[in-house]
């Protein structure tokens, strides 16, 4: 999992509230097992038509937002089913943080774990980046996991709270099987021991 230190990057206004996670990657998605590949279908059912043309009027289809990596979003951003791909779609897609209100809770915790920064703001604060992003490609925010910060493109600061064992796990790039191997000399010595003790086993 790639460290998640500082990103300044553009930022696409989506004030839609309740974007579920099959509004994110719709079902007929998931038959992958790879995290790879998603995020030309993210959003699938906003951004093309059915014939599979792009939309002009979706944000990620404008040119502004075509590289964007930070989503200003409504309240309960995430909610609907447990789908892990949801977070893969917009990780493949170029996603590393997404700012609301409010997340349903198994979706926050899958960004964490695939790398994703949910940042939880207060109404004023996610207004405020919101007419930020919707400036376009030339505002560019600042994400600052050390210090949990973001900031607008004029330079307006807000807090946010994050829990210091995920804080860790972001800034270092650990998802649980990185956490497993940091304990891999441990998990070596056990076994030795193990194996002298019980060589039946």
């Amino acid at each position: 999992m790639d460290k998640f230190t500082t990103l300044t990057g553009i930022a696409a206004p989506m004030p839609l509230v309740n974007i579920d996670t099959d509004m994110i990657i719709p079902k007929q998605f998931l038959k992958t097992i790879k995290r790879s590949g998603l995020g030309v279908n993210l959003f699938d059912e906003m951004r093309y038509d059915r014939e599979g043309n792009e939309l002009p009027d979706f944000v990620l289809n404008q040119p502004a937002y075509r590289d964007a990596q930070i989503l200003v979003a409504g309240d309960n951003f995430g909610c609907g089913s447990s789908r892990e791909h949801a977070p893969w779609a917009l990780l493949d897609f170029g996603i590393r943080a997404v700012i609301s209100t409010s997340f349903a809770d198994i979706f926050f915790n899958n960004c964490f774990k695939n790398g994703i920064l949910p940042i939880v703001l207060p109404q004023e604060a996610v207004d405020v980046l919101m007419e930020d992003a919707r400036k376009g490609a030339n505002a560019r925010m600042v994400v600052d996991l050390e210090n949990q910060t973001v900031s607008s493109s004029d330079g307006q600061s807000f807090h946010f709270d994050i829990d210091p064992f995920r804080k860790h796990c972001l800034l270092n790039g650990l998802d649980d099987i990185g956490l497993t191997m940091e304990k891999a000399p441990a998990i070596d010595t056990f076994e030795q021991r193990m194996a002298q003790a019980r060589p039946w086993i």
